[in-house]
């Protein structure tokens, strides 16, 4: 027996999610379909920290971080869940060339926009913030930084759209997604279901979905690369509490030795979570080892040693999670006919979350007329990836 509704969301991490709400609370119908039980750790949304910030010069990323500040705290209200809590946050590095300048540019951003924020030096960032070591002009974003408890979140998206309406349901796998008259069929383990419109939000797995051999859905190869990142949760020593800390990255520059730069923030009751960025092995999603890499993992202690002397580099909880990311690391927010995409966020896509379910909604209820090539934000558009040079895009 085939199913029969308006819209579809595959997938129910935290961009799916999203979508649904988004649709729902327009009063759209929409089934939200997710492959893995409530809480599933095998993709990019679990876990319980995100860090939230706008340090962006782009004014896309400004205003979509922007608008997700006000519409978690609708989540948070709507659901009487606490999901954002403000901690500040702190930028530093080897502020070098364009480095430099790109920071110059993000704290012309906040001025423009009135975006609290101070310069500190490193001995005053230090004195502030003992648990870390800083280089370089430390940029400290004050009341629009902190951390999101991701789990907690993907929980109160989903029970904000359930609430206003959508059908979400666990553990029904989406093998094959294809274009019908009027519409798109997805296949499911559980059976098929036609819809008016589907938006497909399902991180590493999106290329595989979408794709095929032949790209028949989007018209186009979806060049996504998938890995495993090992960050770990590292313990607080004595004397150092997690309020004690803002959520930091660390631009650690060439020729460092480091694989990346670092990011961090704390986790209450798990330590300081610490990670290099998308630098670990490419991996099929239903292949993972979820087994840390000892590299890297040891790559990652000596920098605790090095630059976090609050935490205990020996006593640690690795971490396994997805990165899905583009040759030039922006979203792909579009739809091409019946088929709405959202794919490559990995590594700063969570904090924008409700936003981007806005753009998804938008873009699944336009009308059926309007040129199904043309994106919501021409920066996250899939023609802008065929266009990359060769280079950029292998």
């Amino acid at each position: 027996m085939t199913e029969h509704v308006d819209h579809v969301v595959v997938g129910g991490g935290v961009m799916g999610s999203a979508a649904a709400w988004q649709l729902a609370r327009r009063g759209r119908e929409v089934l939200l379909l997710e492959r893995f039980a409530p809480g599933h750790v095998h993709g990019a949304s679990h876990g319980t920290s995100r860090i939230y910030r706008t340090t962006y010069a782009e004014p896309e990323y400004l205003d979509l971080a922007q608008e997700a500040l006000a519409l978690w705290r609708e989540v948070e209200r709507e659901t009487g869940t606490e999901l954002l809590a403000v901690t500040g946050g702190v930028s530093h590095g080897r502020r070098d060339g364009a480095a430099e300048r790109r920071a110059d540019a993000i704290a012309a951003a906040f001025a423009a926009r009135g975006i609290e924020h101070e310069w500190l030096d490193p001995a005053a960032a230090a004195e502030r913030w003992p648990g870390l070591r800083f280089e370089g002009r430390v940029l400290h974003e004050v009341a629009t930084a902190g951390r999101l408890h991701a789990d907690r979140a993907v929980a109160a998206l989903q029970a904000a759209a359930a609430s206003s309406g959508a059908d979400v349901r666990h553990e029904v796998a989406v093998r094959h997604v294809e274009r019908v008259p009027g519409g798109v069929r997805v296949v499911t383990d559980a059976g098929d279901v036609v819809a008016r419109v589907v938006v497909v939000a399902v991180g590493a797995w999106s290329a595989g979905l979408l794709g095929g051999p032949s790209g028949t859905l989007l018209g186009q190869d979806l060049p996504l690369v998938v890995t495993q990142e090992q960050p770990a949760h590292f313990a607080l020593l004595p004397g150092t509490s997690p309020q004690d800390w803002p959520a930091f990255t660390h631009d650690v520059g060439p020729g460092t030795g480091w694989p990346s730069g670092v990011y961090g923030l704390a986790t209450p009751g798990e330590g300081v979570k610490v990670g290099f960025h998308g630098v670990g092995p490419v991996v099929d999603p239903d292949r993972r080892t979820y087994r840390p890499e000892p590299g890297q993992l040891d790559a990652l202690r000596d920098y605790v040693r090095a630059w976090l002397p609050g935490l205990d580099p020996d006593v640690l909880v690795p971490v396994s999670c997805t990165y899905t990311t583009t040759p030039d690391h922006d979203f792909v927010l579009d739809r091409r006919g019946p088929v709405v995409v959202a794919a490559g966020f990995s590594g700063h896509g969570f904090k924008f979350a409700p936003a981007v379910g806005r753009v998804l909604a938008e873009l699944a209820t336009a009308p059926d007329g309007v040129p199904d090539a043309v994106p919501a934000v021409e920066r996250f558009s899939l023609a802008r990836l065929a266009a990359l040079p060769e280079s950029t895009a292998s």
